[in-house]
C-alpha cells in the first residue's frame, strides 16, 4: 500500500476539512481578540490560507483594514478568492512575497505542520509583521493524542496496513503539532511573549458514510492515502476505522477535534 499528499482540489478539501476548519478557525479568532493589539482596523496576513477558512473569520471578526492570505495551492487559492473578501496569492510560506514590517498581525491556520521547514515560517511571520507589537499566531491539528476522527483513522490502519502508519500517520510525523514545540518554535522565531492554548471543537457526523466519503476524494494526507490503495484493501481500511469510531444509538458519531494554538509577539529593535 501507499500514499502521498495530494493538495489539487478546493472544493474537494472543503467537504473533508472545511466544516471543521471554520469551527477552529472562529475559536481560534475569539482566543486572539483576548489579547491587546487585536482590535478593528488592522493589516492582516493569512499564511497557508488553504480555501480561506481562517480568511473568512478574521474578514467577519477582526474587521481588518486590509487582508492578504496566500497558499502554494493555486487551486486553494482560487477557492478562497470565490468565498472570501480579500487578496490572495500564490506564495511560498517560507519566502512571503511581503515587506519587513508590513502586517500587524500574522496568522496560520493548520499550515505550519505541512511546510517542510516550520521554523522558516515561523520566521517569515515574525519578520511581516511590524517591530514593537506585531502579532504573530498558528494554530495546528494535535494529531498525536486527542482520540478524534483522524487519530481513530491511523489507529485503524495500523491495524491492516501497519507499515503505512508508520510512515504516514500524522501524529508520528509532524512533532511540531504539540504545545512545546509550537513555544519552542515561536521563540526561535525571536517572538516574545509566547503562549499556546488548546481549541476543541465538535466533529459530529450524522453516520459512517458521512465521515467516510470525503476521504474518497482525495485531498489532504488520510484521503490521499485511501484513494492511493487498491479496491480490496481500501475496503479493509473501511471496514477497520468503521469498528474503530463509537457510534450513538441513531447511528451517528459524536467526536472532539483539538488544535492547539500559539501567539506571540515581535519585539523592537
Amino acid at each position: 500500500m501507499g500514499g502521498s499528499d495530494v493538495w489539487a482540489s478546493g472544493e474537494a478539501y472543503e467537504r473533508y476539512m472545511g466544516r471543521w476548519s471554520r469551527l477552529v478557525a472562529a475559536r481560534f479568532t475569539e482566543w486572539l481578540g483576548q489579547g491587546p493589539g487585536t482590535g478593528a482596523g488592522l493589516r492582516w496576513l493569512d499564511v497557508g490560507c488553504g480555501t480561506g477558512a481562517l480568511s473568512a473569520a478574521v474578514a467577519d471578526r477582526c474587521r481588518p483594514r486590509a487582508l492578504l492570505g496566500v497558499d502554494l495551492s493555486e487551486p486553494f487559492v482560487r477557492t478562497a478568492r470565490g468565498n472570501v473578501a480579500g487578496s490572495f496569492a500564490v506564495a511560498d510560506a517560507t519566502a512571503l512575497p511581503v515587506p519587513d514590517g508590513a502586517y500587524d498581525v500574522a496568522v496560520s491556520g493548520l499550515a505550519l505542520n505541512f511546510l517542510p521547514e516550520p521554523a522558516a515560517g515561523a520566521a517569515e511571520m515574525a519578520r511581516a509583521v511590524r517591530p514593537g507589537d506585531g502579532l504573530v499566531a498558528a494554530y495546528v491539528w494535535d494529531y498525536a493524542e486527542t482520540p478524534g476522527f483522524l487519530r481513530r483513522f491511523w489507529d485503524a490502519v495500523a491495524t491492516v496496513d501497519p507499515a503505512a502508519a508508520v510512515a504516514l500517520d500524522e501524529g508520528r510525523r509532524f512533532p511540531v503539532c504539540r504545545p512545546e514545540r509550537l513555544r519552542g518554535l515561536w521563540a526561535e522565531a525571536g517572538l516574545t511573549d509566547v503562549m499556546t492554548a488548546p481549541i476543541d471543537v465538535p466533529t459530529d457526523f450524522t453516520g459512517f458514510g458521512d465521515l467516510w466519503e470525503p476521504f474518497l476524494a482525495g485531498q489532504g494526507p488520510a484521503p490521499s492515502y485511501v484513494t492511493s490503495l487498491a479496491p480490496g484493501d481500501r475496503d479493509r481500511v473501511r471496514t477497520a476505522y468503521a469498528e474503530a469510531v463509537p457510534l450513538e444509538r441513531d447511528g451517528s458519531i459524536a467526536l472532539t477535534a483539538r488544535a492547539w494554538a500559539v501567539r506571540g509577539r515581535r519585539p523592537a529593535g
